[in-house]
């Protein structure tokens, strides 16, 4: 099949995903911050660095597969023009500061989650790549402490959006870092080799671990007090 009628086959299919995911999120929270237009960036951003590494570096697929998901379905899903032409009007109509706010969000995120998509891509095959199999547990902790903030900040945001039970919040304030300890002392004991480790070593573990997430949690209610200051709802 010609590439050309690939890339359009791919694009068409991406413009419509775009249109279905910034549809679902403006009905739910609003215009008043290009929410939609960043989470669609970041997520394509992840993709492209994980299906890049995949497609081009590990499995050996066709090029019209290539051209049809990374030209054609990431490059008419993700849109640069877009947060530019909404940063201005933030910037001029609306708040400078949430203008700001987009800018920096869409750069350090979206260079960020392509990192970890092109991480994952590579960690996938992670017995074959040198050093891959040393960095896991790292990576573990990374990707475990950006989910820890992310889903703090957002169930923030939805217990001032729609003023939950106080109960609800303590019981998932409480919950959350007690996973997230789990989950840290594990990976860092993989990582220091835990059959050699002596009871005191993993003791110190868990509590740097529990006081690390409960630190990571405070950040995220912070970020999602914050969001809400914004009035980003609508």
């Amino acid at each position: 099949m010609h590439p050309v009628i690939v890339i359009a086959l791919g694009g068409a299919i991406g413009a419509v995903t775009r249109y279905g995911v910034a549809t679902g999120i403006h009905s739910y929270f609003g215009r008043e911050f290009p929410l939609a237009t960043l989470v669609i960036n970041v997520s394509g951003c992840f993709l492209m660095g994980l299906l890049s590494e995949l497609l081009m570096q590990r499995l050996l697929f066709a090029s019209e597969l290539r051209a049809m998901l990374l030209t054609g379905f990431l490059g008419a899903y993700t849109t640069f023009s877009t947060f530019a032409l909404e940063t201005l009007y933030l910037y001029t109509d609306s708040s400078p500061l949430k203008a700001w706010l987009n800018i920096v969000l869409s750069v350090i995120l979206c260079l960020t989650a392509c990192w970890l998509g092109l991480i994952c891509g590579r960690s996938i095959d992670s017995e074959n790549a040198v050093g891959w199999s040393i960095a896991t547990p790292y990576l573990k902790l990374l990707i475990g402490s950006l989910i820890a903030v992310s889903l703090s900040a957002l169930f923030q945001f939805l217990c001032l959006r729609f003023n939950l039970n106080q109960d609800v919040r303590l019981v998932v304030y409480i919950v959350l870092p007690a996973l997230l300890t789990i989950l840290g002392a594990y990976s860092l004991a993989q990582l220091n080799n835990s059959a050699e480790l002596s009871l005191l070593h993993l003791l110190g573990l868990f509590i740097i671990n529990a006081l690390g997430s409960a630190g990571l949690v405070a950040v995220g209610i912070g970020v999602g007090e914050s969001l809400w200051r914004l009035k980003l709802s609508p």
